[in-house]
């Protein structure tokens, strides 16, 4: 078990690693000057004195080699200082972290949404042995899949909050402003977990072990939640560690269409004028994120399956 986290901890570490080169390279082949752009905010063309440019240049070190920049970079990152936003001349990590908790409070409660909506429907789907109601059900996650997450935030804030007036349409003040955004992400993550689930637990219901649980008599709902549900929601549990980072990734048009303040907004801004330092901030705090998800679910893997820990240690 020591060697198994030994290798993730290095495949963690190359991860970010690959993550913040990734985003260092793709940066720095833009044509444009983050410079240039910072100055002329207003998109209008403004002339500035090249000493000015000059100077902010040589301020952020974008006069160095490129070679030279990314170690500088790479090792502040290391040290966790990604260094001032060229925007707003603030620190990048205070940015992030004043941004980060209005994004994982969102993210969570449309995470735990698409759990319950995508399990659910899944587990209803099927248990009953009504045909017409198991087609309905399981005709419902392709349409969650295929509706993209803006459609639904404008459909929900056209009905809900203009027409009914039930929900605010926009802010960040009290947990009504959650319950749209919330829903607005968990609706197509919870529709690819449903047809996931849905899947595992119609191959798992041929499996010879529930055969010999209903010639014992076992009720066919014990059966279901107890033991067709624990072997078959490993996939779902590889696809809910996988389905943060896409929280995480549909929070900026999420946040964007609500107006809400929150990491969403600053990468939608940081992108817009090329804030370089930013953007890597970003990149690697969704990293980090994944690799804790993704090594999370790995650790939770034995408890639902014996045999998983036990393949582990013989592999080591």
């Amino acid at each position: 078990m020591r060697a198994y986290l030994l290798r993730r901890a290095l495949q963690a570490v190359f991860v970010l690693w690959a993550a913040f080169t990734a985003t260092f390279a793709i940066l720095y082949m833009l044509p444009s000057n983050p410079v240039a752009i910072m100055l002329d905010a207003g998109g209008e063309g403004t002339q500035v004195e090249p000493e000015k440019v000059a100077e902010l240049t040589a301020r952020y070190g974008f006069d160095k080699p490129v070679w030279e920049q990314y170690l500088t970079r790479l090792w502040a990152a290391v040290r966790g200082d990604f260094g001032s936003s060229i925007q707003t001349g603030q620190p990048v990590t205070g940015s992030i972290l004043d941004a980060l908790p209005e994004t994982l409070k969102l993210a969570s409660i449309g995470l735990v949404l698409a759990v319950v909506i995508g399990a659910s429907l899944a587990l209803v789907a099927t248990w009953t042995q009504a045909r017409w109601l198991r087609q309905a059900l399981l005709a419902l996650p392709p349409l969650g899949v295929s509706v993209p997450t803006f459609w639904v935030g404008l459909v929900l804030l056209q009905v809900v909050s203009f027409q009914w007036a039930l929900l605010p349409a926009m802010g960040n003040i009290g947990w009504q402003t959650l319950v749209l955004p919330s829903l607005t992400l968990a609706i197509p993550t919870s529709a690819v977990i449903a047809q996931v689930l849905a899947k595992s637990l119609s191959t798992t219901w041929d499996q010879p072990f529930v055969e010999t649980a209903r010639a014992k008599g076992t009720p066919r709902l014990h059966i279901h939640l107890r033991d067709v549900l624990r072997n078959a929601a490993i996939p779902t549990l590889t696809l809910v560690g996988i389905t943060v980072g896409n929280l995480l990734a549909g929070s900026v048009v999420v946040e964007t269409v609500f107006s809400r303040n929150g990491i969403g907004r600053l990468t939608q801004q940081a992108v817009t004028f090329q804030d370089i330092p930013v953007v890597q901030g970003l990149v690697v705090l969704s990293a980090v994120i994944f690799v804790v998800v993704n090594l999370v679910v790995d650790l939770v893997y034995p408890a639902l399956d014996p045999r998983i820990s036990q393949r582990t240690r013989a592999a080591v």
